[in-house]
């Protein structure tokens, strides 16, 4: 039992530790309530296992005894994170405290198989480089992920696509992880971004579309089968049109790219995410049919906004891809469509909706949290320790 406990200390230290790179040994304690002496032999045991180090704390004029400042050890666990977007690929290996240590990335062309080798291909090279300090694989898609698989991915035009074969030279108690890029981005902003603290905050990512997360005391809600999230399907659309996913009026049918080309009576796009990104650029540039296409969609997100803040009642809303500039050219519309789509007593005050802290990287952030999470356990510590001896 005593064991434990001082395993489950050390794992809490290094929860704080990955939160706050930098905490001084003094604060980890009065966070996590340990006498000073405990977070003294707790932090000298982790120094010893290479998964933190210690250097002095910078002077802050308190008298008292000095603390020291704590980091992740150079030679600690690592986590691998690949990241399938509409248009790039994203490899990296990530430290604790959330920086990387190496990345690559490439444009690609949607060929499933090209793209496929290259991701596992580049995984491979972080296996090679860092053996037994990777601790945990993640892999985020734009797309519906249920066990372990891409479901659905239709701006990529990929279904069915075992993820897990991405990472040849997992080893024997490695966890995987595969989900959806905007679950995952929700996650990034829960921990580290806009929404940190919240509580319960409602994430909304848009490209190709609409989707995100309802986050839970730093969980993302994923639902039965894990597929939560997939907003751009809710029935705020028009009814007249039916989505691709097979359903009529789904959300994103007014303000995916196909949506964005309607207005504008111009063609069908091959990518909705870049076309998405060059009618952004030409509101931007005051050409006035693009602007109000844009303003449309801007109020189509403040009115589906609303609706799932009346459902979800978050303490805050946060909006990131393709909608952190949507909110910065046509806030103004987007404002007025959510707070009138609000149930009265919401509206005094009503939830924030503001743009997301992270931009493109947030996929690849909140798939290494969830990595984290998975390693910075009793369990992930007993991996670690009998690794080392």
């Amino acid at each position: 039992m005593r064991s434990t406990s001082r395993l489950s200390g050390q794992a809490a230290v290094l929860r704080a530790v990955h939160g706050q790179p930098g905490i001084t040994r003094a604060s980890v304690a009065h966070l996590l309530g340990m006498p000073s002496g405990f977070a003294a032999e707790t932090v000298a045991r982790l120094a010893s296992l290479q998964l933190l180090t210690e250097c002095p704390a910078p002077p802050t004029g308190i008298r008292g005894r000095p603390t020291t400042a704590l980091h992740p050890h150079p030679a600690g666990p690592l986590v691998a994170v690949g990241v399938i977007a509409h248009e790039t690929w994203q490899v990296a290996a990530v430290q604790l405290g959330g920086g990387k240590v190496e990345s690559v990335g490439r444009s690609h062309r949607r060929d499933e198989a090209e793209v496929l080798a290259a991701v596992s291909a580049a995984l491979e090279v972080i296996a090679g480089r860092y053996g037994e300090r990777i601790r945990a694989v993640a892999v985020a898609v734009p797309g519906t992920v249920a066990a372990g698989a891409l479901a659905h991915a239709p701006n990529l035009g990929w279904h069915q696509v075992d993820l897990e074969t991405l990472w040849a030279s997992r080893e024997p108690g490695c966890p995987f992880l595969a989900g959806n890029d905007a679950t995952f981005a929700a996650i990034a902003e829960a921990r580290r971004g806009a929404a940190m603290g919240a509580g319960t905050a409602l994430h909304l990512y848009l490209d190709a579309g609409v989707g995100g997360a309802v986050i839970e005391g730093d969980r993302a809600l994923l639902g039965a089968t894990g597929m939560a999230g997939e907003f751009g399907h809710m029935p705020f659309g028009d009814p007249a049109l039916r989505c691709r996913c097979g359903a009529t009026g789904c959300w994103n049918t007014s303000l995916d790219g196909q949506a964005v080309a309607r207005a504008l009576r111009q063609p069908v796009p091959d990518d909705e995410v870049s076309y998405t990104r060059r009618v952004l650029a030409a509101a931007q540039a005051g050409q006035p049919d693009e602007l109000s296409a844009m303003q449309a969609v801007a109020r189509s997100l403040g009115r589906g906004a609303a609706g799932l803040v009346n459902a979800f009642d978050p303490s805050i809303v946060t909006v990131g891809g393709l909608g952190r500039d949507l909110l910065a050219l046509a806030g103004d519309h987007v404002t007025p469509a959510y707070l009138d789509g609000l149930m009265r007593f919401r509206a005094s005050p009503p939830p924030a909706l503001i743009p997301a802290h992270f931009g493109d990287d947030a996929p690849l952030i909140g798939a290494a949290e969830d990595a984290f999470a998975a390693v910075l356990t009793d369990e992930g510590l007993r991996a670690w320790t009998s690794r080392k001896a």
